[in-house]
């Protein structure tokens, strides 16, 4: 049930999408704007399906990593796959100081996995491998693809509209009468927002899911509950380079550093405190929390 609802959403999100983008081009340009938004919109649709993986790994600066460079990580994630039924996705780490970790891809036969260095230094064995089933489990519940579009989505949104707000700006003014400079402003400060929103929606059930999962997979909740704990405190201290429209896909928000004021406001993961609470009150190989 879970995997057709989130492939539901998923198809529903690409049509949305494409409908966005036709709605901005016959908003901003008259004419041909019809056209030229459905354009758009088919390849950002293809573009956020097909290629969401490498977008995500791209903007995390992740490189692939090989057996015998990693094998304590090649070692927990066979092990791990094996035992859910799940095929081996591709194991990838980024340059970054601070533990976080994420998952990407369209389908479990398509999937990746990428944890930066600072989680491969800092957590032990066990609490790694509650991380690495939190993952996995986002693999195998299918929300890598929604979560990856959403992604896709809220960086294109963002891009087209600081684009609309720069050439509202300096666009040249009345000169062009098919052009409109005060639905461009409107749309260049409501859109990043609306993706915000977006991302939000989409997040925070998800992750009690995904800890749920892996928690089961596990048998025990405690060494992903430890992990999120060493995470949490050590993302407040480490910053992190991150495109926030990505931030929803690691397993604690790597921005939870930054001084924002909507912070609360624009949460894309539940508070931490109440995802380890939840896996310390789950019994070993209970069914619910």
């Amino acid at each position: 049930m879970q995997m057709s609802k989130n492939t539901i959403k998923t198809y529903v999100l690409l049509a949305a999408l494409g409908g966005f983008f036709i709605v901005i081009g016959g908003a901003v340009f008259k004419g041909p704007g019809l056209v030229i938004g459905l354009f758009l919109g088919l390849a950002m649709v293809g573009g956020s399906y097909w290629f969401s993986d490498k977008i995500a790994v791209k903007a995390a600066r992740a490189v692939p990593v090989t057996e015998a460079e990693a094998p304590a990580l090649y070692r927990i994630v066979r092990e791990l796959t094996m035992r859910a039924n799940m095929p081996m996705p591709k194991l990838y780490v980024t340059p970054d100081l601070q533990p976080n970790a994420f998952a990407t891809g369209r389908s479990p036969d398509h999937a990746a996995v990428a944890c930066t260095q600072g989680i491969m230094q800092m957590l032990t064995e066990d609490e790694l491998k509650g991380v690495l089933a939190h993952e996995l489990s986002h693999v195998g519940n299918r929300d890598i693809l929604i979560g990856s579009v959403a992604a896709s989505i809220a960086m294109a949104i963002t891009f087209v509209a600081r684009m609309a707000m720069w050439g509202a700006i300096f666009g040249g003014g009345g000169r062009d009468r098919n052009r409109n400079p005060m639905g461009e402003l409107a749309f260049a400060i409501l859109a990043p927002v609306a993706a915000m929103f977006l991302q939000m929606a989409l997040s925070r059930s998800r992750e009690f899911e995904a800890d749920r999962s892996g928690a089961l997979l596990l048998g025990t909740g405690e060494p992903l509950a430890r992990a999120l704990e060493k995470i949490e405190a050590a993302a407040k201290k480490i910053p992190m380079d991150v495109n926030p429209a990505q931030a929803q896909a690691y397993i604690v928000n790597p921005l939870t550093g930054r001084q924002m004021s909507a912070a609360k406001l624009f949460m894309t993961h539940p508070p931490t405190a109440e995802r380890v609470a939840r896996l310390r009150q789950m019994h070993p190989g209970a069914a619910r929390f």
